[in-house]
């Protein structure tokens, strides 16, 4: 049931997306040590971890084990301390180089992050025609056309405090697609949200992840939620965060909430929980706070 092993996912139809040729994450032997109030303090000690290209990679663990400090690495927010980052192949970031945040690794906060002043449409568009890859004509054509697919045609001239939380993450989702990035990042995006807004934003997600391919790195505290989503769930051990198990989640795609009724994934849920759990026990008696 657990293993390293991936095997790349198909798309709504059945077949390989072109996608899977881009976004392999080689993460090597990366540690990562803060310093706050001049004590120094290792997030992350001799991580390693193969993300193939296409892969949807959940990392899940006790508060404080390094989570959302990988995810910055690979963003390009901050450095690490040794070891290395690839991007298909190539030098992300190491001891001597930090990664620049780029529009290949496209973040989705849980926070938001959408421009108040500007419309959903006008907020889509923003990146690529800053950044001249697309004519304005041809980049809104392209947002009226993904925001079409995500079910939000509706809104394209409303502002993001006249949308619902849920409606707005979509949003946010759909400007990270308008790039079309190597890599999708996401840190615990859906947090905040009630269990029938999380039903529906998971199978928006699912969705566009069938259809795009693209390789998603995604960070929740919430199993259930790591199992319905993810190719692999990647357990990672209380601080100094190392990778403690992997677990290839084998059921069928595409996906619906039928499948969390099933046995099999049922059994996937209780050996992450008990992975997860025997973490979350040492952090507390360590007295861990979440600063990593």
């Amino acid at each position: 049931m657990t293993n390293t092993q991936h095997k790349s996912p198909p798309n709504a139809s059945g077949l390989i997306s072109d996608a899977k040729t881009a976004g392999k994450i080689s993460i090597r032997n990366v540690s990562k040590t803060y310093d706050p109030d001049g004590v120094n303090v290792l997030a992350l000690d001799d991580c390693s971890l193969e993300i193939q290209a296409g892969e949807f990679c959940v990392i899940v663990g006790p508060s404080g084990c390094g989570k959302t400090t990988l995810l910055n690495a690979i963003a390009g927010f901050h450095d690490i301390t040794s070891g290395q980052i690839d991007l298909d192949g190539e030098l992300l970031c190491s001891k001597d180089k930090q990664a620049e945040p780029g529009a290949d690794r496209i973040v989705v906060f849980q926070q938001g992050a959408l421009f108040p002043w500007y419309t959903v449409l006008e907020n889509v568009v923003f990146g690529p025609s800053v950044q001249g890859k697309m004519s304005g004509p041809k980049a809104k054509k392209a947002a009226e056309d993904i925001l079409a697919q995500m079910g939000l045609q509706g809104i394209l001239h409303s502002y993001p405090s006249e949308i619902s939380s849920g409606m707005r993450r979509r949003v946010e989702i759909a400007r990270a697609m308008m790039n079309d990035p190597k890599i999708l990042l996401m840190d615990e995006p859906y947090r905040a949200m009630d269990a029938l807004t999380k039903t529906i934003m998971h199978k928006n997600l699912l969705d566009v992840y069938d259809r795009s391919g693209k390789t998603v790195f995604f960070i929740t505290h919430d199993l259930e939620e790591a199992i319905f989503l993810g190719t692999r769930v990647v357990v990672m051990t209380t601080r100094p965060g190392k990778i403690k198990k992997i677990i290839d989640v084998d059921l069928p795609r595409p996906r619906d909430f039928r499948i969390l009724a099933s046995e099999h994934y049922l059994e996937l849920k209780k050996e992450a929980i008990e992975s997860v759990h025997e973490e979350a026990k040492k952090a507390f008696e360590a007295g861990e706070r979440e600063l990593a």
